[in-house]
């Protein structure tokens, strides 16, 4: 079964689930990059991709930086590590700045010949162990460039809906970039570790409750916790349970 198969079953529920704790429907704006990455997540089901990310373009004089903004491992950044290593990054960052248009790459004959199917598309040539990728170039009218970019091995965009999808990454792509000047980009790095300690102090449990369900040391859960409130710059845990609440670090 594939993985897109596989999702099917869950589907309707993952989106009932996702509208409710959103609190409106996924054609209006996102207002925190947690709205955004389940916003990015109905996109990659669609394309039956198992990862994805968003990433902003740096300056001219940085031509060569793609800084994630969330993945699908959302609050933390691996996906985007993954997705931009073997030299695929920079390959996207030429990319963008010669054309608007998606780019594709695959390693297997079957799914070459298929993307190759896709109008108005730009092929990367594939690297070792780079699997099937796409990537949507992305702009504001302030000249904020960017790349949603998704992967997986069942990925397999369909040329029917690829103007729809790449018209839905624009408008998520302004949605994240119409956030508080500086929020994502100043988003702190916060390991998984520490966010599942940090909501699960917003719920009120104590640091033994929390070393108890996560299976770890009691010192370890108060080292988590410790770091995001430093990472937060709060003066305790409970003001970074509250940054980390409007910030959409967690919900």
């Amino acid at each position: 079964m594939s993985y897109a198969q596989s999702r099917q079953p869950g589907r309707a529920l993952d989106l009932r689930q996702d509208v409710s704790a959103a609190g409106r429907p996924p054609s209006q704006h996102a207002v925190t990059l947690a709205d955004a990455a389940k916003r990015c997540r109905w996109i990659a089901i669609d394309l039956g991709a198992r990862d994805f990310a968003l990433c902003l373009a740096g300056s001219s004089a940085d031509s060569s930086r793609l800084t994630p903004v969330f993945d699908s491992d959302y609050p933390s950044t691996m996906s985007a590590a993954r997705l931009l290593g073997g030299g695929i990054g920079e390959h996207l960052m030429r990319h963008i700045r010669q054309s608007t248009a998606p780019c594709w790459w695959a390693d297997d004959a079957g799914a070459e010949a298929a993307f190759s199917q896709l109008v108005w598309t730009s092929r990367i040539e594939p690297l070792a162990q780079s699997g099937r990728g796409i990537a949507f170039p992305v702009y504001t009218d302030a000249g904020q460039a960017g790349l949603l970019i998704f992967a997986g091995p069942d990925l397999a965009p369909s040329p029917h809906s690829l103007h729809d999808l790449h018209g839905r990454c624009f408008a998520l792509f302004g949605a994240v970039a119409s956030l508080a000047p500086g929020r994502s980009s100043d988003m702190p790095a916060m390991s998984r570790r520490e966010i599942e300690c940090l909501k699960l102090t917003s719920r009120g449990y104590t640091s033994e409750e929390i070393a108890k369900l996560l299976k770890l040391s009691v010192h370890t859960a108060n080292q988590y916790l410790t770091q995001t409130t430093q990472k937060l710059n709060a003066v305790n845990r409970m003001h970074a349970v509250a940054k980390a609440l409007r910030m959409g670090l967690i919900d």
